[in-house]
């Protein structure tokens, strides 16, 4: 390695870690050589449903009953879950305080029909309510890779999630499958036992959907965040009506009392995923998907089409290293603009669905009911 890579390569590893510092998000690798006396790391899976010390692998009923019967108990017994239609599954249900760390699962069937819910420290109303797929920012319902911070999608169709999710008192985690047909779900989920800060925000995930959009050309992502935290992703799904450019519109963001016009308001719909140009790789023509840890445009169906009616495109935004931080209340919308004749904007209907997330204080204002799931898979 030359020394002006070297030096290329300590420089972006410096940035990384101290971009994070002052409260923001953490890259996990500045901490990794602290020791916490107060911390034990613990795991929920089928095979160890309770999370609880030296009682993994003890499983001798499970989906795996029959390819490990020659073996025994401890041989892979009870790797996975079905989830009956209609019917809700708790994944974990943790006592804290602590932290989870990693989500890991490959749900099965329509993933616009098994919707994510977790809940804080004894809360009845969920602070996150999402169908699996658009939490992994995979909402289009067809594998596609991810290489993110904080979501990765890996070969094939496996789901993980990286977002810090602290807890003072309890974390409870279920899967609800609102679909026709049984589930299989393989899941493990990792977190830390030990003391978390008073300061600490609760993670959030609101799923939001329209189709088609109730007034063309405005969609509102997240309404009526109440408290103090800060925003931090957005993933937007969006099934466009007609030919040519469907993302001229701005992102809005309405902080503390903001009413007519929002403080923060961006420059139009690839410049917010943190493209440019309509996506468009200049060589092809085409439209370019890409990954990266902080946005991407992770999936275009169909893929080697441009400009065509009914395109439908998966985008993720991570707010990692510029929070959005809001001190009593919280609203964000985006625009839907094409073009029409005479170079002028014209407001779109397209289908369109969104997972807005961020951190707060609880308690949390109730989302509602989830709605109605068109599409996906």
């Amino acid at each position: 390695m030359s020394m002006k890579t070297t030096a290329l390569l300590f420089l972006v590893i410096s940035f990384c870690l101290a971009s994070f510092a002052g409260g923001g998000l953490s890259t996990g690798l500045e901490g990794l050589s602290q020791i916490d006396p107060d911390a034990v790391s613990r795991s929920i899976s089928p095979e160890n449903f309770s999370g609880a010390k030296g009682q993994g692998g003890m499983a001798t009923e499970g989906t795996g009953k029959h390819a490990s019967s020659e073996l025994g108990q401890g041989w892979k017994v009870s790797p996975s879950v079905v989830i009956k239609a209609g019917t809700t599954f708790t994944l974990a249900d943790i006592r804290g305080p602590g932290s989870i760390n990693h989500i890991w699962m490959t749900p099965t069937g329509n993933w616009r029909h098994s919707i994510l819910r977790i809940y804080w420290d004894g809360e009845t109303n969920a602070s996150v309510e999402c169908p699996v797929g658009d939490f992994f920012a995979c909402g289009l319902g067809a594998y596609c890779q991810i290489s993110s911070l904080a979501v990765c999608v890996n070969p094939g169709s496996a789901f993980n999630c990286y977002w810090p999710m602290p807890f003072h008192k309890r974390a409870r985690v279920t899967m609800e499958n609102i679909g026709s047909n049984n589930m299989t779900l393989y899941y493990q989920m990792d977190y830390t036992l030990g003391k978390v800060g008073a300061d600490a925000g609760y993670f959030h995930a609101q799923f939001r959907s329209e189709q088609p959009m109730a007034t063309p050309g405005l969609y509102t992502i997240v309404d009526g965040v109440q408290g103090q935290g800060q925003y931090v992703g957005t993933y937007l799904a969006i099934t466009v009506p007609g030919a040519g450019w469907w993302g001229e519109g701005e992102i809005k963001f309405y902080l503390d009392g903001d009413t007519k016009f929002p403080t923060i308001c961006g420059t139009g719909t690839e410049d917010y995923f943190c493209g440019s140009y309509n996506f468009e790789n200049p060589a092809t023509h085409k439209y370019q998907t890409f990954s990266t840890p902080y946005s991407g445009l992770a999936q275009v169906i169909p893929a080697d089409e441009t400009y065509k009616p009914g395109q439908r495109f998966g985008l993720y935004r991570w707010h990692i290293t510029d929070p959005v931080r809001f001190r009593n209340n919280l609203k964000v919308t985006i625009q839907v603009l094409g073009w029409k004749e005479h170079g002028l904007y014209d407001p779109l209907s397209a289908e369109i669905s969104s997972v807005a997330f961020w951190y707060q204080k609880e308690p949390h204002v109730a989302f509602g009911r989830v709605p109605e799931l068109g599409g996906g898979r």
